[in-house]
């Protein structure tokens, strides 16, 4: 599955979770954007927040970092031992930080 598909999974279950992502994208391709975390505020919203439980704000925060780690050009390699991340793990968990090996560790 391409990166591409990935990145339209990833934004829909944004939407889904009840995220405006007016501007996410472009800011996502603009090397010289607004910090992350400052639009996410603007965009999200307190309602929003306060709607999802914890679970659902963690899940937006791994769906925000992988996002990042796809525009940074890091997003299919373990942020722990550098390793590559199966097309089959990112099919199933398509924010997966970790490969399964140091997924299985922690």
């Amino acid at each position: 599955m391409s990166h591409h598909v990935q990145k339209h999974v990833l934004l829909e279950r944004l939407r889904a979770l009840g995220l405006r992502l007016d501007g996410i994208e472009a800011a996502l391709e603009s090397p010289h954007s607004k910090d992350w975390d400052d639009m996410a505020v603007e965009r999200e919203g307190e309602e929003v927040l306060e709607r999802l439980g914890a679970s659902g704000q963690a899940e937006i925060a791994r769906i925000k970092a992988a996002l990042r780690r796809m525009a940074q050009g890091g997003y299919g390699v373990c942020t722990r031992c550098g390793g590559e991340i199966s097309a089959e793990r990112l099919a199933a968990v398509p924010e997966a930080p970790l490969c399964k090996d140091c997924a299985a560790e922690v």
